[in-house]
């Protein structure tokens, strides 16, 4: 398991504010369960879902940037429970760009590459693997988003979300599995131990000029029309 609780590039768990962080919430103290559990709150529901400039920021940048979207909040979350000695890793998929659509509208979605790049956190606790999706959206916006699309009693995809049952998805943990994108899911890439591992074989796909549009425009439209949903 030496190899899950490793310090990367990425996963900078040495970095003070983060080692604050564990700190004030008393971490290492708590009982195992409690402590994977508290960290998956935190990351789900004080870290917001938003689009970070970047797949590749350390975790240290997510937790002072106070938001990110799968791939960077999933680094957080790998970098406390490691810090934590709780063992992770990563897989990493694409997710159709439907998945997107609400958060993503008009120039933005119609020149958004077909395939999203994705990932979740695999967690090993109690001698088995938990997939852990759902702290990709906090509870906040989920909730207004329910709301908003109160009609759907379904399957849902769209605005960040790609669920069999929108009115209940598996968002908490409690020894099983979480998701909230994985029915977009169109390709897998595997499992990974580090998500600097991941980022070294796959990113992305897109062009020179569409990234450098995304990071300055693109993802500012996106954030903005997360937040219009979340104060709904």
């Amino acid at each position: 398991m030496d190899k899950y609780l490793k310090e990367t590039k990425m996963l900078d768990y040495s970095n003070k504010n983060i080692q604050q962080l564990i700190q004030e919430r008393g971490w290492y103290s708590i009982e195992k369960f409690e402590c994977l559990k508290s960290i998956y709150n935190f990351v789900r529901d004080e870290i917001l879902f938003g689009y970070s400039i970047d797949d590749n920021i350390p975790a240290s940048k997510v937790l002072a940037n106070g938001y990110g979207q799968c791939n960077t909040k999933g680094t957080l979350f790998m970098a406390l429970l490691r810090a934590c000695n709780i063992p992770c890793r990563v897989h990493g998929f694409t997710i159709d760009k439907r998945l997107q659509k609400g958060a993503m509208t008009g120039l933005v979605y119609k020149n958004a590459p077909p395939n999203v790049f994705h990932s979740w956190v695999e967690v090993y606790f109690e001698d088995k693997w938990y997939e852990l999706e759902a702290f990709i959206l906090d509870r906040a916006y989920l909730r207004k988003l329910q709301e908003k699309k109160s009609d759907c009693t379904g399957a849902f995809c769209g605005y960040g979300v790609a669920v069999k049952d929108f009115k209940n998805p598996i968002i908490d943990f409690d020894r099983n599995n979480t998701y909230i994108q994985s029915e977009g899911i169109n390709q897998d890439f595997g499992v990974y131990d580090s998500p600097d591992d991941l980022l070294r074989e796959h990113h992305q796909e897109m062009s020179a000029i569409k990234a450098f549009l995304y990071k300055n425009w693109g993802r500012h439209l996106m954030n903005r029309n997360v937040k219009k949903i979340r104060n709904y």
